[in-house]
């Protein structure tokens, strides 16, 4: 069985992509690369061709669009599952999460959690580079799902994740209905609803070096949309 997958999802990330995955690499040798490109305009897909051809440990999925990051990482999801790898990661492409961190995320799941989350919210983690605003969206969006959903997370919003082989594989893939924001939310209550355990990771995130933040008020609201739908929908 192969050890571990990084899951990348791209769209127009072309000037953060090598450098990044140069430094994923290195940070965990024992680990490979996924990238999902959603045809991005700027080349992101062929750049990432290219470092596949050259390197074994980094392959490509291409898919026709911009079909949104939930559908990205269960894509993602399929393939590491059908491959055989035991620990499978999400991950950012825009440096907001270093990969400095995924010793330690990995480290958590080989202790047993089913899910270890890179978190902003317990001692030690924090950001950087965030105003006022998006500080108060963020924490307040994570304990709104928090509260609703009667989960004992600090930050259910994070996509820093490493999941356990198993926890994909109890989870029904084709039920998750979130495709944002909300992603993140959904996947984390579907474990722990299978009985999964969770650990959250300090980690500091730092905004996006290069281009632009794909956060939006409708991606918002979806996810606290979402939270209640997720709340009354039995069988999760």
């Amino acid at each position: 069985m192969n050890e571990a997958l990084i899951i990348i999802p791209t769209y127009n990330e072309r000037d953060n992509l090598k450098t990044l995955c140069d430094q994923v690499l290195t940070a965990l040798p024992s680990a490979d690369l996924l990238i999902v490109d959603d045809n991005s305009p700027d080349g992101t897909g062929q750049l990432a061709d290219e470092m596949a051809a050259k390197n074994p440990r980094i392959q490509v999925l291409h898919r026709s669009g911009k079909l949104g990051l939930g559908t990205a990482y269960i894509a993602g999801f399929r393939f590491a599952l059908s491959k055989g790898y035991e620990f499978i990661f999400e991950m950012d492409a825009d440096f907001s999460h270093d990969p400095v961190y995924l010793p330690a995320l990995l480290g958590a799941a080989k202790d047993g959690a089913g899910v270890v989350i890179g978190s902003r919210r317990v001692p030690g983690g924090g950001t950087e580079n965030w105003g006022l605003g998006r500080q108060l969206i963020s924490s307040g969006g994570s304990l709104y799902a928090r509260t609703i959903l009667g989960l004992d997370v600090r930050d259910l919003t994070s996509g820093f994740k490493c999941f356990r082989r198993e926890v994909l594989a109890a989870i029904d893939l084709d039920a998750v209905r979130s495709n944002g924001y909300s992603f993140q939310i959904e996947m984390t209550y579907r474990a722990i609803r299978r009985g999964f355990s969770v650990a959250e990771v300090p980690i500091i995130f730092i905004d996006r070096r290069a281009g632009q933040s794909k956060m939006s008020s409708k991606i918002f609201a979806e996810a606290m949309g979402m939270v209640w739908r997720l709340r009354f929908v039995s069988g999760i």
